[in-house]
């Protein structure tokens, strides 16, 4: 039986159009995306989830405190018998009620080397502070903002001309990458924690393992 994925987003679901196309291209064997939610009308990963035929709905936020609203998001998750919680660009923090139904199982992908730059508009933070690297980071979901373990990062260097726009363009590649990566090492359990130490296991295909 594939692993059941819930995809969370708010916005154009690039890394989710990543993650469907991974998943059909056979790069996370065994998997399935089940359900793309949205906090946002009209967000355009909804249109993309319908092109997929995946099943995508809305639950506007508006208006509904962090709570009252994970537990409508969680009700939707555990009626599709989802394993896998993906956020993908969901412009929302998570409550501590949505972290315990799914602790060790919700991933992020920040546009950032962590715990640099967390929040929002990374890439201007980094080109604020004159950085000469910047890249991306999918971390486990804890209660704070973009602070649980690290899985994988990808490091992107920064060009003396790079706007926001140019630097996220660039990181966007190596996202759409190390999350493919990064999931399906979860759902292989082909990691252990120790402490806030995300340790990988190489996959059986490759016995000495190998980087990012």
């Amino acid at each position: 039986m594939a692993h059941r994925i819930g995809v969370l987003l708010s916005g154009r679901g690039s890394n989710f159009e990543a993650l469907a196309e991974s998943i059909s291209a056979g790069r996370i064997p065994g998997a399935e995306i089940v359900l793309v939610l949205s906090n946002r009308e009209g967000a355009p990963g909804i249109e993309r989830a319908h092109a997929r035929d995946i099943e995508a709905r809305v639950i506007p936020s508006k208006g509904l405190e962090r709570e009252a609203y994970d537990r409508l998001v969680v009700a939707a998750l555990r009626e599709k018998g989802v394993e896998l919680v993906c956020l993908a660009g969901y412009m929302r923090m998570i409550s501590s009620y949505f972290v315990e139904q799914f602790r060790g199982r919700i991933l992020n992908i920040h546009p950032s080397l962590l715990p640099a730059f967390p929040g929002l508009e990374a890439q201007r933070q980094a080109l604020d502070h004159g950085v000469k690297f910047s890249g991306c980071t999918v971390h486990f979901v804890d209660e704070q903002l973009d602070a649980g373990p690290i899985l994988l990062q990808a490091v992107v260097p920064v060009q003396d001309g790079d706007t926001p726009e140019t630097l996220a363009a660039r990181i966007l590649v190596e996202e759409h990458r190390i999350y493919t990566e990064a999931v399906r090492i979860v759902l292989e359990g082909r990691f252990r924690l120790q402490g806030r130490r995300v340790l990988l296991t190489p996959s059986p295909a490759n016995p000495r393992g190998r980087g990012n």
